[in-house]
């Protein structure tokens, strides 16, 4: 599957028509073998080109002057000058007149009406060929989307009745087994069946690196199975599932366009149509006050003009700049939902981080133990298995400590879950009490140390009515943290804050340790908003929030750009976002910024270009000091130095 506009780039250069319309499929790119039917025609006219100006030049052949002449020039012209014609008829027919096409058309007609045939044919030889290399310049800098939207399988093994069926993926149901083979790509989203197996997760998250999931492991639409044959039992409908999301945003990126894209297409309707009327009146004007007007010469300064004024530059590679920032933000695992977004985010200042799953794995584990001074012998064995029939995060921690230090984890024969304090039962006979400082004090049991002020979790186990230790556990920074708060401090960004719903005190730790300038802890959903809010009444402030959680989903759409977490994440905090960080990196938000600024450089660097040389070359074309030759120049040559500068942005992401 190809996404791309209604129309290709080529075709659609000038025609604005219906530019601003929503993407659909295309048939796949033509292949190799279709060569010479597109390059056929530039051959052919080349060659006849060639032919007749050595004729006329070297061999001085009288007849290529008149009659014979325009009749072979015509036929050099036919091959790429009709289908340009047949275009802008077209496009007059649905009311679309001054196109590319319309421009292109007359220009030429009006060389051939003039006696300049070689100019008329070359005009439009260049111009045929500078649209072919900039289809092909505009299909390398989409190669990235492609890949990524060429993925998706077309075919799922479900398992159905003892048999293995081959079906669509949309029409597998959610609980049904599907098999996915090495070598292949998984179609739906899925927890293992089989005990263990390795898949490529590059294209959902943008790292190569082979990950391995084990029974009841999450393995998501899109890794490619790396081992043999597994088995999963699919979790989400196709439509839901990671790999259609990211289809969604690429599609949502066709269609949300940045302001200078707007702009261009909007200037470009007005534009084309003035400098169509200046002709005319660089045409015929100078009659009333020029000597020796000749309508001829005029004619031909008006036919200079047209082919210069040409918006082709501008309305093909601002489009394609943004389209590459894009796709170069894809390959680094970086979706954004909109070209739009591209240009927002160069304007942000204002950094706020959520912790939990951003800054933190989201991951709790056992950093220490601490024993009292006549603890009892079990003590952790005890508490682990009191812990083993909790879901809790935290006790999962604890178990999976105990298992690790090679502890035995006995059943409890009684067990009681005290909201927000802990647990309490009974344990091979011995009454077991693991939880908080609240909870220990509740049951007539005190304390070694005051624990208010510890900026981790603390469990407090005690055994028998007498207390035994304590476990501190703590949720583990991401590995590329402290370098995502480098990079953004690099970036421009003035201040960086840290807003979580868990203690203040932890919180404070965490700002702390990563020298942010603010943080806020004990935040529910609403209070961030206010938070948030607070920070955006600055006029001077553009504030980008980054988190992954449920909790996230009201500062995401509140913030100026959200940024979600999107390996973990929430399925709220995704589809709320406005850019999605599919690794999990913090650091590749520095990234997301520095591929907007690039984008937004190339994208003005190319505007500044073509109003430049057109301006000085329409200048001179008016003066009759330009000819067809820089006209060519002026429109082919320099929205392909304009396309080249714009696929740069692929070169260094």
């Amino acid at each position: 599957m190809v996404l791309t506009t209604e129309k290709t780039y080529k075709d659609s250069c000038c025609d604005n028509s219906r530019a601003d319309e929503a993407p659909r499929e295309l048939k796949p790119t033509p292949p190799r073998n279709e060569f010479f039917s597109t390059w056929g025609p530039s051959i052919f006219s080349f060659v006849m080109l060639v032919l007749g100006l050595v004729g006329e030049y070297f061999f001085h052949i009288s007849q290529f002057s008149d009659l014979p002449g325009l009749a072979w020039y015509a036929v050099a012209y036919l091959p790429v000058g009709l289908p340009v014609l047949v275009k802008g008829w077209k496009s007059i027919l649905k009311g679309d007149v001054f196109t590319e096409f319309f421009l292109m058309g007359i220009a030429t007609l009006g060389a051939f009406a003039i006696g300049e045939y070689p100019e008329a044919v070359a005009v439009m030889l260049f111009y045929t060929i500078g649209e072919s290399l900039q289809h092909k310049a505009v299909s390398r800098a989409r190669k990235n989307i492609q890949a990524l939207l060429d993925m998706r399988p077309d075919l799922a093994h479900v398992h159905r009745k003892g048999n293995v069926i081959p079906v669509s993926p949309e029409a597998v149901a959610v609980g049904e087994t599907i098999e996915v083979k090495a070598g292949e790509r998984v179609p739906l989203d899925g927890i293992m069946v089989t005990e263990h197996g390795s898949f490529n997760p590059a294209a959902i998250t943008g790292e190569s690196r082979p990950i391995t999931r084990r029974k009841e492991g999450e393995v998501l639409a899109g890794m490619i199975n790396l081992d043999s044959l597994v088995l999963l039992k699919v979790i989400r409908p196709f439509q839901e599932s990671s790999l259609s999301k990211i289809f969604k945003a690429i599609q949502e990126a066709a269609s949300r366009k940045a302001k200078p894209e707007q702009f261009i297409r909007k200037f470009a309707r007005i534009y084309t149509p003035i400098v169509t009327f200046m002709a005319i009146g660089l045409a015929l004007l100078p009659y009333f006050w020029v000597d020796d007007y000749q309508f001829r010469e005029w004619l031909y300064r008006a036919l200079v003009f047209l082919v210069i004024s040409c918006p082709c530059a501008l309305v093909i590679s601002i489009p394609l700049g943004y389209f590459g920032g894009i796709g170069a933000a894809s390959r680094n695992g970086i979706l954004f939902k909109g070209s739009n977004y591209l240009d927002l985010i160069t304007k942000v200042n204002t950094v706020v981080m959520d912790k939990t799953g951003t800054l933190t794995k989201g991951v709790f584990e056992v950093q220490k133990v601490h024993a009292s001074d006549t603890p009892h012998a079990d003590w952790l064995a005890l508490a682990a298995s009191l812990e083993s029939k909790s879901s809790h995060p935290i006790a999962k921690a604890i178990t999976s400590f105990a298992k690790k230090t090679n502890k035995p984890v006995f059943l409890p024969q009684k067990l009681q879950e005290v909201s927000g304090k802990g647990l309490t039962g009974l344990v091979e006979g011995h009454k077991v009490v693991v939880g908080n400082a609240v909870l220990m004090r509740d049951n007539g049991i005190h304390t070694e140390s005051e624990t208010d002020h510890e900026s981790s979790t603390i469990i407090h186990v005690a055994v028998d009515e007498k207390y035994c230790g304590r476990i501190i556990i703590a949720d583990e920074i991401k590995q590329d943290t402290q370098q995502a708060i480098g990079d953004l401090r690099k970036t421009g960004i003035k201040s960086i804050f840290l807003f979580s719903g868990d203690r203040d005190a932890v919180t404070q730790a965490l700002v702390k340790e990563l020298k942010l300038d603010k943080g806020y802890g004990d935040l529910l959903p609403e209070q961030k908003v206010a938070r948030l809010e607070a920070l955006k009444r600055a006029k001077d402030r553009t504030v980008a929030f980054v988190g992954d959680g449920i909790n996230d989903g009201p500062v995401l759409a509140l913030a100026d750009v959200g940024i979600a977490m999107g390996g973990m994440g929430s399925d709220l905090a995704i589809e709320t976002a406005d850019v999605v960080i599919q690794t999990d990196q913090p650091s590749k938000i520095a990234v997301a910024m520095r591929i907007g600024k690039a984008t937004k450089a190339i994208v003005w660097q190319n505007i500044s270009m073509a109003f430049g040389v057109k301006l000085l070359v329409l200048v001179l074309g008016a003066g009759g000091i330009a000819g067809m030759w820089e006209a060519v120049f002026a429109d082919v040559g320099v929205a392909l130095l304009a396309i080249l500068n714009a696929v740069r942005i692929n070169k260094h992401f």
